[in-house]
Order: structure tokens, then C-alpha cells, then sequence
């Protein structure tokens, strides 16, 4: 092992196999200017004047049915934006990214049904459920069905599910925000310094368990929670659809402009998937990082520093997944292990040998050693040129990789119809204002999905040749591409831009599902079981209350995330999709269908889907569901729900008649 001092060398444009990683951020600060920070924030302070203005129309109006559902006059534009922002979560521009890094062109069969969502999301239940709500008055979904049924356990228990599962969806959200905004800012000095203070006063402290490792992350969850809670609750549901159509265009446009960037830096789409083929996984490992003398002063060594080996084996090149530091008077790398220090440092070893001949240390203040102490090869796909190319995908974890076929159906139909099974969907059917508001929107939001979700595949693609060694931070691939193509063309203005789309994605959902939580909060628990004569003021002030408040708990669970955050979603999606589709489905359209049919139909669906999610957690430690059959368990899911919900309706009473006449028969 030699001890060398290595500075990184930047890499010619020419150079197609890897371009430097050079932070815009830095450049831009060695120029004086910060644009992209500055283009970011134009952004941001967009957002607020919208809540403002949504804030002015809102006192002229009913609080409730104003704040909820916009007083349900949403036209076109605004129907079909807000439905398809608010289904882009950060689950589309930073868990789906993070897919498509890690396991290459299969992720592509995996959305392959999203394009068609709408068709069947709206197609499905969205007239009927509009006809519904407008003749009970109802604002939320536990108000539809509650009333459709004739039953106030059915909306409580809605009304808890929905909490249970949306609650769970803003941690993952809150995460997503919160590591855009950190890859924006980690070079501006301002906020290293205040991420460092941050760290040092919320050391063992155990609700964020381990500071050290990200002290910019928790700055950037404090900040970003706050923003989107204060607009939230200042403009309510109005300023969620104006945001949402703003940031709609945000994101379409976003993606519409890297492609071009993306497929310019690495020299074409042919020549990407020419080296895709040749690439094997990396492997984990774990590395003892030392120094030949004990320093005279604390050493930091950032996560995603990478570090160069010279040895008898060659070089072998490593980035690290770990903050770690060299105290003064020793001389080993150690880092931060909940309540002891620990010498073995994560990495991420490259194995694409182009990549490897390339790749250039980071210069660190003092030369270090480095030597693998654990080395982990991945479970499917390791040593396999064309594992990124072909099924059922690379994985580190599972055996029989990413996406094999049982797999790939389940998830074709999953998100075909768990769009239709979501609550935050359904409350934005209650809303458009007429029958060709409707049809419009579901040929817009087709579109829209197809310009955003085929261009993702391509771009995060071509990331895999660009920015390696990002397995182990997979989530954060989207900001960083858009740091990297700018930097390429020399416009840093418009990463901030392009990281704004990423970011629109999360707060078009969040704010939908504050305000879910909200109304199912003070509307469903307050105001129909608790306090019926509940005065307007009196709402207003709950409904605050209750948004805050929720928000806070989610920022608490956001401190230790996953480190995927599309389990969070795939679990929250499939979860609502199992308990709601079914028996709002069976309540819109089938007249015998009564309360115990509901309850059962929700019930066995929840039930089933937490079940395979427990076992699987309790195999793996990952939460990663069981999967029989080798099907998703929202397959089986859907089946249970239907069977249960028509086995219990039909062992019941039937519901009363002037509940089926009003519902299901014209009025004269």
C-alpha cells in the first residue's frame, strides 16, 4: 500500500467514459455568483405569492368546502395539473431516478403501465364519485362514504386509515425535499457552518440517532418542513392547485430540458447503452482508512470523498457512504456508530475498470491509506457485463434481481389501479367542475405522464456512465444530475431550475397530503363525531393546529429515514390502494353493497398488505414485502378486499332503501 497525497485532475469534455463531478455551487461561489441558488429561490418565493394570493380568496369564502376543495370549480388546466403534480411525488423524480441508477433499463418495464394511470384513475370512479360528493355536500373521502353508507364507523375507520398510511408517505416526502435541497446548498459555506453547529448541538440526541453522518440533511429537513407547512396551511386547498399547476409546468419542463443536456454529456444514447453492457455492479465494502503519523489536527473525510488504492492488486478506487474524522493524535478513521465509534468506514467499491482508470481521488488535508476489511459482491448481477441491460436487473439484496417477470406484472397492474384506489386522487374527483373538465384532463395528464416518465428512464440511464458510485446515495441522482449537466454547458443559473423540478414534485404532494390529513383530522374526527355544531372559527383554528402539528411528527420520523425512499412509497401506495379501491369502487356502483361489505373490504385488505410487509421485515430487516407467488401482495390484496367485501354485504342486511333511491335513482 503506498501513502500518497492524490488531487483530483479534471477530465476533458472529450473524455466520453466519465466527466469530473466538479460542484457547480463551488464554481459558481470562485465567480462570485450563486445563480442557481438565486434562480431556486425565485422559485420558492413563486410558491408563497400564490399561497398569499389563494389566502385572499379564501376569506371571501366558506372556510370549509374553500379550504378542503377549492369551492369545487377546478377547470382543465388546474384539474389535470393538480392530479398529475400531486401523483408525481418525490417518488417520481428521486425514488424512480434512484431505480433506474441502480437497476438499469429494466426499471422502464416496472412503469411501464404509469402512462396509462389516468385512463384508469379517472376513468374509473371520477363522475361517480363527483355526482356523489356534490349530493351529499361531501368534502373529504370518509364524508363520501360515510354518507354513501349510511355509516359513521365506516368514515372513522376511513378516516384512520387514512392518517395511518399518509402520515407514513410524508416521512418519505419530508426526506425527499430535504436531500434536494442539501445537494443545492452543501458547497455554500453559510450552511456548512450552521449544518456543523447543528451537529454539535443535537449530539446524543436519539430521536436523530446518528448527527454526524448528516448534519446537512437535518438543517435542510428543519427548513423545508417549515416552508411547506406555512404555505400549506396559510392558502389551503386553492393554493395547493395553483402550486400544483405551477409546479406541474416546473417539472415537465425540468425534464424536457436535461434530456438533451443529459444525452450531449455522454455523447449519445447508443454510446450509453454501449457501456451500460459492459458494466458489472460495484460492491459494499467496509474500509480501514489510516494515516502514517497521528495528526496534529481533527481530520473530516465527507461522505462520497473517494479514495485511491495503489497495491499489488492494482488500483482499486472507493467512495465513501460515511462522514467519518481522524481525531487529533490518531490515526485511524472513525466514525459515529449510534452510541460507539467505529472503525469501518462504507464505501462503494467501482468495478467497471473505465471508471476505475479514470475516477481521481479527493484531495484531503493529509494522505491516507486505505485497506478493505469487508467486502460484500451483490446477490444478483455481480461480475455480469449487460446486468444493466437486461432482466430481471441487477440487486444487491435479492437473488433473483431487481424485477423478475411475476414482478414486473404485479407492478403493471399495481400502478394501473392503486392510482385509482389513492384518497388524494379521489378528493381531486370531487372537485372539477363539469363532465368535459374531466375528459380533457384525462387526455392531458396521459401526455404529461409520457413526456416525464420515458425521458427519466433515458436520463438516469445515461447517469450510470456519468456519476458513479452513487449506489449507496442513490436518492440524492437527481439533483446531482442536474448540478452536472449545467455545469457542462457552463449555466449554473439553470440548476436551479432543473433542481426545482425535483423539488416541485414533493411539495405538489405534500401539501395534498397535509391537507388529507388535516380535513380527516378536524372534518371526519371533529366535526362529525366530537362537535357537530363546531362554529367556522372554531374549525379554521383546529385545522391549523392539526396541519402544524402534523407536519412536526413527520419531520421527527423523517430524522431517520429509510434509505430508499420508494419503499415508503410502494407501501403507502399499495397500502391505500388495498383498503379504499375496493370499497369506494362497490359504493359508487353496486346499490346492495352496504356498511359491513366497507368495513370488511378495508379491513382484510389493510390487514393483508401490513402482514406481508411485517414478515418480510422481520426476514429481511429491509421492508421489503413478502411475495407469493412471486407476485406484489397488492395482487392478492385486491382479491381478498373483493371477496371479503361481497361475501360480508351478502351475509348482512341490505342497506335502506331510501339510502339506494337517493344515491342510485334520478330525482323527479
Amino acid at each position: 500500500m503506498t501513502w500518497e497525497k492524490t488531487t483530483r485532475t479534471p477530465i476533458p469534455w472529450n473524455r466520453r467514459w466519465i466527466m469530473p463531478e466538479t460542484n457547480f455551487l463551488l464554481l459558481a461561489a470562485a465567480n462570485g455568483s450563486n445563480a442557481a441558488l438565486v434562480s431556486f429561490t425565485i422559485y420558492i418565493v413563486g410558491v408563497f405569492v400564490l399561497a398569499w394570493l389563494s389566502n385572499r380568496v379564501l376569506q371571501s369564502k366558506s372556510f370549509l368546502s374553500e379550504y378542503f376543495l377549492g369551492s369545487r370549480s377546478l377547470g382543465v388546466w388546474a384539474f389535470a395539473l393538480t392530479f398529475a403534480a400531486t401523483s408525481s411525488s418525490g417518488g417520481s423524480f428521486i425514488g424512480f431516478p434512484s431505480l433506474v441508477y441502480s437497476h438499469g433499463w429494466i426499471v422502464a418495464l416496472w412503469i411501464a403501465s404509469y402512462m396509462i394511470v389516468p385512463i384508469v384513475s379517472m376513468g374509473l370512479l371520477a363522475k361517480r364519485i363527483n355526482q356523489v360528493a356534490r349530493k351529499t355536500g361531501a368534502i373529504t373521502i370518509p364524508d363520501l362514504i360515510r354518507d354513501r353508507l349510511n355509516s359513521p364507523a365506516v368514515g372513522t375507520l376511513a378516516t384512520i386509515l387514512i392518517v395511518f398510511f399518509m402520515s407514513v408517505n410524508l416521512i418519505s416526502q419530508f426526506k425527499a425535499g430535504s436531500v434536494i435541497l442539501q445537494t443545492l446548498l452543501d458547497d455554500v459555506p453559510a450552511f456548512s457552518m450552521l449544518s456543523n453547529s447543528l451537529a454539535d448541538s443535537l449530539a446524543g440526541l436519539p430521536i436523530v440517532g446518528s448527527s454526524e453522518d448528516k448534519p446537512g440533511y437535518l438543517l435542510c429537513l428543519i427548513v423545508f418542513s417549515v416552508a411547506v407547512v406555512v404555505y400549506t396551511t396559510y392558502g389551503g386547498f386553492r393554493a395547493v392547485v395553483w402550486t400544483d399547476v405551477m409546479q406541474g409546468f416546473v417539472m415537465v419542463g425540468g425534464v424536457i430540458i436535461m434530456l438533451p443536456l443529459t444525452l450531449m454529456a455522454v455523447g449519445g444514447l447508443e454510446n450509453a447503452t454501449r457501456q451500460m453492457a459492459e458494466m458489472t455492479p460495484p460492491k459494499e465494502v467496509d474500509l480501514k482508512i489510516t494515516t502514517p503519523a497521528a495528526v496534529t489536527k481533527e481530520i473530516n473525510i465527507d461522505n462520497n470523498t473517494w479514495l485511491v488504492s495503489e497495491g499489488e492488486s492494482g488500483r482499486r478506487v472507493f467512495r465513501t457512504s460515511a462522514r467519518c474524522k481522524i481525531l487529533v493524535g490518531e490515526t485511524i478513521a472513525t466514525r459515529q456508530d449510534n452510541a460507539i465509534r467505529t472503525s469501518e468506514i462504507s464505501a462503494i467499491e467501482l468495478t467497471y475498470q473505465p471508471h476505475i482508470d479514470q475516477q481521481e481521488a479527493t484531495e484531503l488535508d493529509i494522505p491516507v491509506s486505505v485497506s478493505v476489511q469487508k467486502a460484500t459482491a451483490y446477490a444478483s448481477g455481480a461480475d455480469q457485463p449487460g446486468a444493466y441491460v437486461t432482466g430481471p436487473g441487477p440487486s444487491a439484496s435479492k437473488n433473483g434481481g431487481f424485477l423478475p417477470i411475476t414482478l414486473a406484472i404485479s407492478f403493471f397492474c399495481m400502478w394501473t389501479f392503486s392510482g385509482a384506489g389513492q384518497p388524494s386522487n379521489m378528493v381531486r374527483l370531487m372537485a372539477f367542475k363539469e363532465s368535459k373538465t374531466l375528459r380533457r384532463a384525462i387526455f392531458t395528464v396521459s401526455i404529461y405522464y409520457s413526456l416525464i416518465y420515458f425521458p427519466l428512464v433515458i436520463i438516469f440511464c445515461c447517469a450510470r456512465v456519468l456519476l458513479p458510485g452513487w449506489e449507496s446515495q442513490s436518492d440524492r441522482i437527481m439533483p446531482e444530475m442536474a448540478k452536472f449537466v449545467t455545469l457542462a454547458i457552463n449555466s449554473p443559473w439553470l440548476a436551479g431550475l432543473l433542481v426545482a423540478a425535483p423539488f416541485a414534485a414533493v411539495m405538489s404532494t405534500m401539501d395534498s397530503f397535509l391537507l388529507m390529513i388535516s380535513s380527516a383530522v378536524v372534518r371526519d374526527i371533529y366535526q362529525r363525531n366530537i362537535n357537530p355544531q363546531a362554529t367556522e372559527k372554531q374549525i379554521k383554528r383546529l385545522t391549523y393546529i392539526a396541519t402544524i402539528t402534523v407536519g412536526v411528527a413527520a419531520v421527527l420520523a423523517a430524522a431517520n429515514p429509510p434509505q430508499f425512499l420508494q419503499d415508503l412509497i410502494v407501501f403507502t401506495g399499495s397500502g391505500l390502494s388495498t383498503s379504499f379501491l375496493v370499497p369506494v369502487g362497490l359504493a359508487m356502483y353496486w346499490r346492495r353493497y352496504n356498511a359491513a361489505g366497507a368495513v370488511g373490504s378495508m379491513l382484510s385488505g389493510f390487514a393483508w398488505l401490513v402482514t406481508t410487509y411485517a414478515i418480510g421485515y422481520m426476514k429481511t430487516g429491509k421492508m421489503d414485502a413478502i411475495q407469493p407467488g412471486g407476485f406484489h401482495p397488492f395482487m392478492l390484496g385486491i382479491a381478498i378486499s373483493l371477496v371479503v367485501g361481497i361475501a360480508c354485504t351478502l351475509v348482512t342486511a341490505p342497506p335502506d332503501p331510501k339510502v339506494v333511491k337517493k344515491f342510485f335513482y334520478a330525482e323527479k
